[in-house]
């Protein structure tokens, strides 16, 4: 079942990677927005839940997550983390670096020891006020699941000007200091194979990870619905070899099957 989050906040809900994680959304609530149209996305194609509310606004998102954090503060549970997600890419809200300042001021007060994460796709970190504000959460979660432009094409479809050696550039910018997030997958859509487990794809991804030097890599699979069918999971075991590999190259991974 396709996946579209109340904005601007939802949750709390358990994440496999993140802990007791408070949502945070900031596109409309009726529909999806992002820079990619990923085949596998849970909210689904782009084409098909094209919004027609606005975003909430930087004061809207302010009260609804403060009013959240007292209901917390006073009934439970304790978030580990605020995590911007939602119906597509965060980092496109015109106001995303105000409201993080705004988030970390209200982590500060209300639960200190919560983490701020970001889940985007990277396409923002040209700009470089995203990509000041991305320094500034705890977590800065960029997907890069691979590096070979014709797979980026097929599968994750950005809907503007993508440029990957660009976007590796800005990963390495960071300074150690970014989260790489993979999703390793096999399957076939439009009758081509979308599987990125085997040598052809791991070693350049590998590579990249080497110039990149993240703080940490989480690879994933499959987890819910795929509005594109023919998608399949990949294995623990192909996830595993996976994480080894990156392990062997002295960095942190964490597997979520």
């Amino acid at each position: 079942m396709t996946l579209i989050y109340p904005s601007p906040i939802f949750g709390p809900i358990h994440s496999r990677r993140l802990g007791v994680s408070l949502g945070i959304n900031l596109l409309p609530a009726d529909g999806k927005m992002c820079s990619f149209d990923c085949i596998y996305c849970e909210c689904g194609f782009n084409r098909d839940f094209r919004p027609k509310q606005p975003m909430p606004t930087r004061d809207e998102v302010r009260t609804a997550l403060e009013a959240q954090l007292r209901k917390m503060q006073a009934e439970g549970p304790a978030p580990d983390v605020f995590t911007f997600a939602g119906n597509g890419e965060p980092t496109l809200h015109p106001d995303f670096p105000a409201i993080i300042d705004d988030t970390l001021q209200l982590r500060d007060r209300y639960f200190p020891k919560a983490k701020v994460s970001v889940l985007t796709n990277a396409t923002q970190t040209l700009r470089p006020a995203v990509f000041d504000a991305l320094r500034r959460v705890d977590n800065n979660i960029c997907k890069l699941d691979t590096i070979q432009p014709d797979y980026i094409r097929h599968v994750d479809r950005p809907n503007a000007a993508y440029d990957v050696e660009a976007i590796i550039d800005r990963l390495i910018a960071f300074g150690r200091d970014c989260i790489v997030q993979t999703m390793f997958m096999q399957g076939e859509y439009q009758g081509r194979s979308v599987s990125n487990v085997g040598d052809e794809w791991v070693l350049p991804w590998l590579s990249a990870l080497q110039l990149i030097q993240p703080r940490e890599v989480m690879i994933y699979t499959l987890d819910r619905e795929t509005p594109a069918a023919g998608l399949q999971k990949a294995t623990r075991e192909q996830l595993d070899h996976i994480a080894d590999r990156v392990r062997q190259l002295g960095l942190q991974c964490s597997v979520a099957y």
